[in-house]
């Protein structure tokens, strides 16, 4: 059973593939052992993902692990994760719009049980190893940036780094926006950052009870990236570099399942037999 459906994965691969550099073959008779399909590399990365698995036993007979590391590295190191995610984008712009002109910001910590470059003690869960994604997404949760640090850190010196993920998109932010965010970032220290960026702002007071606002579609793509894609629920990746790859495909698949919710709802077809005059 795919991890996920054909009508995802088709298009996903179709423009993945369109990134991937052309490779160039240097033995001189050309008579190396043969290279695996980059489809098959591309579904088990994919099964990697979503499952949670280990490379060891999504790999089989024709498609090691070592592959799998192997062409994962080659891919980061051309940049296709963040090339992916940054056309998905464009194209949901394009097609739906999205609503930059409200943002919201919110921190998630998830276990790291490897450690590695953005682990740290989790103070939520008895100081074992974890990672904080700081998460940026527009009006409507789609999910527009991402920053990674150790689960010890705080999630307010964090936001100015992630408001800067709004630069990948130039010239086209409004010239108004508004940050939704919730109590943990209610300091004077937000509001000089906020007012130093020229954004206005909607943050949770502290000590009272907590309001919904508009910040709730952040939560909701956490729940995605967690109730999802169980790589990132766990993370047991090292390196930083392979994990944001991973965000960032699966930021893709998210924004992929919306345009086709949105074209499902927008145009959704009458498949009823006509009635004869």
């Amino acid at each position: 059973m795919p991890a996920l459906p054909s009508f995802i994965m088709n298009p996903l691969f179709d423009q993945f593939a369109a990134l991937i550099p052309t490779r160039e073959i240097s033995h001189p008779w050309g008579c190396h052992r043969p290279r695996i399909a980059d489809r098959i590399v591309f579904d088990k990365l994919i099964q990697v993902l979503v499952l949670g698995a280990s490379y060891a036993k999504i790999a089989d007979s024709p498609c090691s692990a070592t592959t799998l590391r192997t062409r994962r590295d080659e891919w980061i190191a051309a940049g296709i994760f963040t090339q992916l995610e940054q056309l998905c984008l464009e194209f949901y712009d394009r097609i739906v719009g999205l609503d930059l002109e409200n943002v919201s910001v919110d921190g998630c910590i998830v276990k790291a049980p490897c450690g590695g470059e953005v682990a740290g003690r989790s103070p939520v869960d008895r100081g074992k190893q974890g990672t904080k994604r700081s998460l940026l997404v527009d009006g409507n949760g789609i999910p527009l940036g991402c920053v990674l640090i150790g689960a010890n850190r705080h999630d307010s010196p964090l936001l100015r780094p992630t408001l800067e993920k709004l630069g990948r998109f130039e010239f086209y932010l409004p010239e108004e926006i508004t940050v939704h965010l919730d109590a943990g970032y209610d300091s004077n220290k937000t509001r000089t950052l906020l007012t130093e960026l020229g954004c206005d702002w909607v943050i949770s007071k502290k000590g009272e009870p907590l309001q919904a606002g508009a910040r709730w579609v952040v939560e909701r793509t956490n729940s995605w990236h967690n109730r999802g894609f169980k790589k990132l629920l766990i993370c047991t990746e090292r390196r930083a570099r392979v994990v944001e790859a991973f965000i960032a495909l699966a930021n893709a698949i998210i924004i992929i399942r919306r345009l086709v919710r949105e074209a499902w709802t927008t145009h959704r077809w009458d498949t009823r037999p006509a009635r004869r005059p």
